[in-house]
């Protein structure tokens, strides 16, 4: 079971966390269900990019992204190479050590 670990974000995160996931699951679920509540404003369908992460290590062992994930990224707030929208980057077989960016380019924050 690979292991996803998050490095500390002020409001988040604070202490960082090491996870694990399934194979097959999205970077976005295992946070969610660990309680790293990552915005999803757009209930992970790929039409946000509120749920922006970047991977630090572990990038190319994730299916590449698509051309409507590239548009949805060009438009995310601190944009890197190894971003990937949280709802699309599916776990493989290797460990991830993902960043959480420090804003969005949301401008109200719900509650989901």
């Amino acid at each position: 079971m690979p292991k996803i670990i998050f490095l500390p974000h002020d409001e988040l995160c604070p202490e960082g966390a090491v996870l694990e996931g399934n194979t097959g699951e999205t970077v976005l679920d295992v946070a969610l269900k660990n309680h790293i509540d990552i915005e999803h404003a757009c209930e992970k369908s790929c039409a946000c990019t509120t749920c922006h992460v970047i991977i630090r290590e572990g990038f190319d062992s994730l299916e590449e992204s698509d051309e409507l994930e590239d548009d949805m990224l060009d438009k995310a707030w601190g944009l890197d190479p190894e971003s990937r929208l949280g709802c699309q980057a599916v776990i493989a077989d290797e460990d991830l050590v993902v960043e959480i960016p420090k804003y969005t380019v949301n401008m109200v924050s719900e509650n989901h």
